[in-house]
């Protein structure tokens, strides 16, 4: 048995506004056994406090220190580095930015901006990195899933700004290493004793391998059939959410 549990959110605990079939016993089973478990996602749509009444409006039972959010994490590096960001992020979370001074911003922060990925606001990013502001982004997944459709997600956007600009980009969310690095020390475990699971083949599992973690996708949410082929390593491929946390139980 494992002795911490990461879940992702939507593709994995919930599609749209249902639970995954099972979700929520899965997670109660979890929380009732010795496992440490954290929500993580790279979800840049909703706040922290939005997410947490959806999960528990959902039934799914978690305290509020379980979660996190790469969109706590980009706003905590923000204040670290004490600078004025330029966000392209979705009107639902701008307000988690605006404590942070924002006038003749010195860096550039891109989420899921929706539709503000216009010309306009992707030139101001490009050209704000062009004179050296540090590029920031909140996950680097490349699509998400909404009701049936497959959608780009921040990734793509992301890596449009570092390919025009020149630029690096830091990204304060999966499949970033210092996003898991930073769950886990909140825990006491060890990434070898620690199990991702997700519906996304990169920033989930291809993401938690390179850290050191053990994977488990879903075949929920976003997968598709060929994801097994996508990448390197060796991670498990179960049904859904329920059969996985009778994997990391040993089950």
């Amino acid at each position: 048995m494992y002795q911490a549990l990461l879940f992702d959110l939507s593709g994995v605990l919930y599609v749209g506004d249902a639970a995954i079939p099972g979700a929520r016993e899965a997670i109660a089973k979890a929380q009732a056994s010795d496992m440490e478990i954290r929500f993580i996602t790279n979800t840049s749509r909703r706040t922290s406090q939005q997410l947490l009444k959806d999960l528990r409006q959902l039934g799914f039972e978690l305290q509020d220190e379980q979660l996190f959010t790469a969109t706590d994490a980009a706003h905590q590096w923000l204040v670290q580095q004490q600078l004025r960001p330029y966000c392209l992020v979705h009107s639902n979370i701008q307000s988690e930015f605006a404590d942070l001074p924002q006038d003749d911003p010195n860096a550039v922060l891109i989420g899921d901006a929706a539709e503000d990925f216009n010309y306009a606001n992707l030139n101001r990013a490009f050209q704000l990195c062009q004179a050296g502001a540090p590029l920031v982004g909140i996950g680097y997944n490349r699509y998400f899933k909404l009701d049936d459709e497959l959608l780009l997600d921040a990734g793509p956007f992301v890596k449009a700004i570092e390919f025009a600009a020149g630029a690096e980009a830091t990204i304060l969310g999966k499949p970033s290493p210092e996003f898991f690095k930073q769950v886990l020390a909140s825990t006491q475990a060890e990434p070898e004793d620690t199990l991702m699971i997700g519906d996304d083949v990169y920033g989930d599992i291809e993401g938690a391998l390179q850290s050191g973690l053990s994977g488990c996708l879903v075949r929920t949410g976003k997968y598709q059939e060929s994801d097994g082929d996508k990448i390197n390593g060796s991670f498990q491929v179960v049904a859904s959410v329920v059969e996985a946390v009778e994997y990391a139980l040993g089950n």
